[in-house]
């Protein structure tokens, strides 16, 4: 049951109560480093932040712990009591990676903060460590081999059980792919945290109607840079893959909502959402964005780039380039307006446009997934797994959502079978 409660933070000397607090523009909850929340989680840290919650790192007074409090803005009620229930029905059903740690964050808490801004949910999990995305970010852009293997594994057997459970996820991305965290944090007092992984060090912000700050009221502050709890994408050992997919705040049970906007980056939103907005998202959507994801747990770059604020029509042509020109429905060119800016219908079929350059998934495979590999002295694929490779990608990458693999045929094909699987099941076996 969520409970309804008001925060409170032990203050510095000096610091009455009644003390105005800037609040941030988001209409999230004003947390400073500090604070205690529900009377037991002491913030220590920020994990993260996404369009309608942050994530904090807080410490369990209760049970001598560290935890992630996710705390939504005040209008996200409705998603993060979804998202509760989506977590704990996942975790129930045992969707495990063989060492008993799950795909999915199990619930450990859940209650409500009240603020000026309003109400706002909460609940709280165990920490992780940073997601793939921002791993890759910070580092060379890319894993071992036998790592991306694994992970590819696991991603795919986490959807087969979110599909299993007649759940959407709706957001699959690799921002929402994380870590467990391969020993926990709780042996360590706050002052050796911040030893180990940096102190918080907030700047301070202004009011949000631009009016100067009184006079004798100590400054707020903006919330503190992300922790960092990870390692670089290259050196993250096979024993330490573990996987942990989040954000469910977009899932939906398919047999009882209808979906039609999808809300993942534009570079893996499926091409349903953009050329057939009247039919509603599907099981084949999470296929279509888990395609990509897997591409780029194996490349250097994402398979569709949306770099330099590509527009939908940008990303829509590098969907035919890779996908195939003859493949994209005869109704889809019929409401793309766009089309001949890309393609000509010179030749036998429609081909790009003056000096385009069409890029197609195996030019895109050499140039971002083998070239930057071998740049890096990083394993690549073999003549074999490589075809397996794209093989499964173009099943995945179907224009119709009715010609997709279903997860379950995904884990079927032959390089799941013959290298992603047997590399995440050695890893069981590393003990991570």
């Amino acid at each position: 049951m969520v409970k309804h409660i008001k925060s409170t933070r032990s203050l510095p000397a000096g610091r009455g109560r009644g003390e105005a607090r800037v609040l941030p523009a988001r209409g999230d909850h004003p947390i400073l480093i500090g604070d205690r929340l529900h009377e037991r989680y002491r913030i220590a840290h920020k994990l993260g932040h996404d369009i309608f919650s942050t994530l904090w790192l807080a410490r369990d007074e209760q049970l001598s712990r560290y935890v992630a409090v996710k705390v939504g803005t005040a209008d996200s009620a409705d998603s993060s009591h979804r998202e509760v229930d989506i977590l704990s029905q996942l975790s129930n059903s045992n969707a495990r990676d063989g060492t008993g740690k799950g795909f999915f964050p199990a619930v450990l808490d859940s209650f409500n903060l009240e603020s000026p801004n309003g109400t706002h949910p909460c609940f709280v999990t165990a920490p992780a460590r940073y997601s793939l995305a921002d791993t890759k970010q910070a580092s060379s852009g890319l894993f071992q081999l036998d790592v991306a293997r694994s992970l590819a594994a696991q991603l795919t057997l986490a959807v087969v059980h979110i599909h299993e459970q007649g759940f959407v996820h709706g957001d699959l991305h690799l921002g929402n792919t994380l870590l467990h965290l391969p020993s926990p944090l709780d042996a360590l007092p706050e002052t050796n945290l911040y030893t180990k992984y940096r102190a918080p060090e907030p700047e301070p912000i202004l009011r949000l109607d631009g009016a100067p700050l009184t006079q004798g009221v100590p400054l707020p502050r903006d919330p503190p840079p992300n922790i960092w709890l990870g390692d670089e994408s290259e050196t993250i050992p096979l024993r330490n893959t573990n996987l942990l997919l989040t954000d469910f705040g977009t899932a939906f049970r398919l047999s009882t909502e209808s979906r039609f906007a999808s809300y993942t980056p534009l570079e893996i939103r499926p091409p349903e959402a953009r050329f057939a907005p009247a039919t509603p998202l599907s099981f084949a959507s999470d296929i279509w964005s888990l395609g990509c994801t897997v591409w780029a747990l194996l490349a250097h770059r994402s398979l569709f780039d949306a770099l330099w604020l590509a527009s939908e029509d940008n990303v829509a042509a590098q969907w035919v380039d890779v996908v195939g020109v003859g493949c994209l429905p005869a109704e889809w060119w019929g409401v793309w307006e766009a089309w001949p800016k890309y393609f000509t219908e010179v030749g036998p079929g429609r081909q790009p446009v003056g000096g385009r350059r069409a890029w197609s998934l195996g030019r895109r495979y050499e140039e971002w997934v083998v070239e930057p590999r071998r740049e890096r002295g990083l394993a690549t694929m073999g003549d074999g797994e490589r075809e397996a490779f794209l093989g499964m990608v173009r099943g995945m990458l179907a224009f119709q959502p009715r010609d997709r693999l279903s997860a379950k045929e995904v884990l079927e094909m032959e390089w799941m079978r013959e290298w992603a699987m047997p590399e995440y099941v050695k890893g069981l076996s590393l003990g991570g």
